[in-house]
């Protein structure tokens, strides 16, 4: 079997790690190793968050308190102040935990041997749950119920044309439940599959050149330097969703509480 044989193998064979199996319980129930990896950056965040709110100083000494700050800072001015304005405040907490677990999460990903939660639509799904359920419950405590309903269409509209745009504006209401939870899974379920393939192929390509001399080894260097490009590509995908993330939710809680 040549190398583009054993490639296409097990490419089959990678793609079908990434499905849900069971790690804990049996009998169809249990945790998968999805929901596993899920309690572990659950953890990983709370142990950031507590440890840096321990070290918290006027004047920062620590290089990983100041980037956690920085963090949560850029949260609060770019995505609270500078999106939802008045009243933001309130819902930092919310949106720096939405980011710093995407973002963990995200990274967590990257280590060879671990998963990222992220990468099932299950944990996207419940994450895009707990924002939709956010954003609208916060829109009902700012207009009260019937007043959200009603503020779901833009006022100013002729009478006839509110119950249509109405009904529009809830189908791309409800719309954001589902592509926040797409978006997020969709690209990182993507960008793992990318790299498991380019390390497959480097892997192979290596095993594969080291009877065949040369010609096979130079091939094996390339697809060697492109997993490096596309590692450091994913790293750099891996804090955009966490901020596309954010800032979706950040920009629906705005409209969810602004009078239109």
């Amino acid at each position: 079997m040549d190398a583009l044989e054993q490639l296409s193998h097990h490419a089959a064979e990678l793609k079908d790690s990434f499905d849900p199996t069971i790690v804990f319980g049996g009998g169809g129930v249990g945790m998968t190793q999805y929901m596993f990896w899920m309690v572990i950056c659950w953890i990983l965040t709370a142990v950031v968050v507590l440890t840096v709110a321990r070290k918290l100083t006027l004047i920062p000494t620590n290089k990983f308190v100041n980037t956690v700050e920085y963090g949560y800072q850029f949260v609060s001015n770019d995505m609270g102040e500078g999106i939802i304005g008045h009243g933001y405040k309130k819902h930092v907490p919310f949106l720096a935990t939405l980011f710093f677990f995407i973002l963990i999460s995200n990274f967590v990903g990257l280590i060879p041997g671990c998963m990222t939660p992220t990468g099932t639509i299950s944990v996207t799904w419940a994450l895009s749950t707990i924002s939709f359920i956010y954003f609208n419950w916060q829109g009902i405590k700012a207009h009260g119920g019937l007043g959200y309903i009603k503020a779901i269409a833009p006022s100013g509209l002729p009478a006839p044309m509110v119950p249509i745009i109405w009904f529009f504006e809830f189908i791309s209401l409800v719309l954001r439940w589902l592509t926040l939870a797409v978006r997020l899974y969709g690209n990182m379920f993507a960008g793992h599959m990318v790299l498991g393939i380019f390390a497959l192929a480097t892997s192979i390509f290596i095993t594969t050149s080291i009877p065949a001399a040369m010609p096979m080894a130079a091939t094996s260097i390339a697809w060697f330097a492109l997993l490096l490009v596309m590692y450091a590509l994913e790293c750099l995908v891996a804090f955009i969703q966490a901020y596309v993330f954010t800032v979706l939710s950040a920009v629906y809680i705005q409209g969810a509480v602004s009078s239109h």
